[in-house]
């Protein structure tokens, strides 16, 4: 029953970011253009127009050189031999598939995020970090919604994956200023 109920309830959370996504869509497609909002601690372009200011989270896809382990054993105390290392190979073959295998390409990097949408591009700022990276409209390839995320790909850095309540409309909003631009 509790299931059930809980079941419900996220059902009920869910679809709000992607009704607001689709809300916005048709919007835009009848004409609409997204409103200006004032962001008083980022400096902007000339002509830059902030339009939209939100909390998410964020997070980068690369990969890493691989760090070699160092090589596995144990001393030992050899009645004919004295103190010797004894090599593990095993031991250092499965340390080193651990390496590369976090050395692949993946999510990295998560962190809450301040989001500023403007009109040319995505203005971003971990928390913690007094600076703004700023990704361009310009350099965009593709964006990618999924439920409660966005992936923007770019032509000159890993891509970036935005979560949160909000990613659905930035991914419509960004989509359509992509195509705006072009």
């Amino acid at each position: 029953m509790w299931r059930r109920r809980q079941s419900r309830a996220e059902d009920t959370v869910r679809p709000d970011g992607v009704q607001a996504a689709s809300a916005l869509a048709l919007y835009l497609q009848n004409g609409g253009e997204l409103a200006p909002v004032q962001v008083a601690d980022l400096p902007m372009a000339e002509g830059e127009l902030a339009l939209a200011d939100v909390m998410c989270s964020a997070a980068r896809f690369y990969g890493t050189d691989v760090v070699s382990p160092r090589s596995a054993g144990y001393f030992e105390d050899h009645p004919t031999f004295g103190r010797r290392w004894v090599p593990n190979p095993q031991l250092d073959a499965r340390r080193h598939r651990e390496a590369e295998a976090v050395a692949e390409p993946q999510w990295r990097d998560h962190t809450p995020a301040r989001l500023v949408l403007t009109s040319i591009g995505v203005r971003l700022r971990p928390s913690g970090s007094p600076t703004w990276l700023p990704f361009d409209h310009s350099l965009l390839s593709a964006v990618t919604a999924g439920h409660a995320e966005v992936v923007l790909s770019y032509t000159v850095c890993a891509p970036l994956l935005l979560a949160g309540p909000a990613a659905p409309w930035l991914g419509v909003a960004i989509e359509h200023l992509r195509h705006a631009s072009l």
